[in-house]
């Protein structure tokens, strides 16, 4: 059957591009010169002006990550350098509710771009003070500004200090309090040279984030360029494209075999863009290697993997036909729908319509589970009339 009219579509990962005043206009007068901005300056000698990001002394030449929404796959190419590049549901709350309208979804949870999905722009700063104010800034533009152009339907997810752990806890708690519904963490935060999922130098951190109720989001990409999938110098970037979703599996296979999970119960984590026709034999695979070598490892040695993934984990999908046949082998619970608005490899303004073809075959309360109601379990969204004699929406 196609989409029911009453459904819902919440989409568990999408992206923001942030207006040029993100930072100017919330951090100290004393951090102005240094804090993120916007200048122009040409990408090369003689060309047109670009408006690129500066922050301390560096520079950031693309301002919209892959904001290519509105334009067709032949009209895709390089990063957008000027914002009139962009249409401005890219970096405008209203002008976003509107395409989410055209596109026939409720609601978005919406990752950085500038900061990058994790805010790790940031860990790399030399000034800490200076970095850890341009989180909190980040992470009050979300709540208050971007989010609170509509609430319920632009879900917030913050950022963290990554290089320091009670700096994290409170930004939390801090954000939490605010109203901010997930925490976007590195997929491969050792990638980044940070500590592993291995140790225990993340645990005040989970600790936080058990409190609090909000799911860890890992993008895919997320831990930085070591961690994105090497190919060969000269293969062409469609090889990089097609195997990202590595990096998700990569993750789970870390944290199924981590002492993390065993630790932290109540952890909820979210696999971001890394679709989900992987989950069986991955977890099938973890199960094997489990019951085969978990006696000569000092890994846990009374719960399968498969019980772990089942207790701590959902995974999103923007296209993956293969995923939805095998749905009740991943658990028709465990999955969400995104929309990756406005990245390549979204079918806005069609999300809708896209949807309705991947879910012809399926039943109406598994469709409903997957494009609504899991996300609002997960996120700790509020429920919400669907059906039209409930909610008064014509059919």
């Amino acid at each position: 059957m196609p989409l029911q009219p009453w459904m819902k579509l919440i989409s568990v990962d999408d992206h923001l591009i942030e207006h040029p005043r993100v930072w100017q206009d919330r951090l100290p007068a004393k951090y102005q010169d240094v804090g993120p901005r916007i200048v122009e300056k040409p990408l090369s000698e003689g060309g047109p002006n670009a408006q690129m990001w500066v922050y301390e002394d560096r520079i950031y030449p693309y301002i919209g990550l892959n904001a290519v929404a509105g334009k067709k796959p032949e009209e895709y190419g390089l990063e957008p350098v000027r914002y009139d590049d962009m249409i401005p549901g890219c970096y405008d709350p209203k002008a976003r509710l509107a395409d989410m309208d055209i596109d026939g979804v409720e609601a978005m949870m919406c990752f950085p771009s500038f900061p990058r999905f994790c805010g790790t722009v940031f860990l790399e700063a030399e000034d800490k003070e200076l970095a850890l104010a341009c989180v909190q800034a980040y992470n009050d533009f979300v709540l208050d500004e971007w989010c609170a152009a509509a609430p319920g339907r632009l879900i917030p997810i913050v950022i963290l200090p990554l290089w320091d752990v009670q700096a994290s806890v409170a930004e939390i708690h801090r954000t939490a309090g605010k109203g901010a519904k997930g925490i976007s963490f590195p997929d491969l935060p050792h990638a980044l040279g940070l500590p592993s999922v291995h140790t225990d130098y993340w645990d005040p951190v989970f600790s936080a984030v058990e409190e609090t109720g909000m799911p860890l989001c890992q993008h895919f990409g997320s831990g930085g360029a070591t961690s994105i999938p090497q190919i060969a110098p000269d293969a062409p970037f469609a090889v990089m494209i097609n195997l990202m979703g590595l990096n998700s599996m990569h993750a789970t296979a870390d944290w199924l075999f981590s002492p993390a999970l065993h630790k932290h119960p109540k952890l909820k984590i979210g696999l971001s863009e890394g679709g989900v026709g992987w989950m069986p034999y991955l977890i099938e695979r973890a199960g094997y290697v489990w019951r085969k070598h978990r006696f000569y490892q000092n890994i846990n040695q009374d719960v399968e993997p498969l019980e772990l993934f089942k207790k701590h984990f959902h995974g999103c999908f923007i296209e993956d036909d293969f995923g939805i046949e095998n749905r009740h082998t991943i658990g028709v619970e465990r999955i969400t729908w995104e929309c990756d608005y406005p990245h390549s490899d979204s079918f806005w303004p069609a999300s809708r319509k896209r949807a309705s073809e991947t879910f012809a075959n399926v039943p109406d309360d598994e469709v409903h589970q997957i494009v609504e109601l899991n996300a609002r379990r997960f996120y700790n969204l509020p429920a919400a009339a669907n059906k039209p004699a409930e909610a008064g929406v014509a059919g």
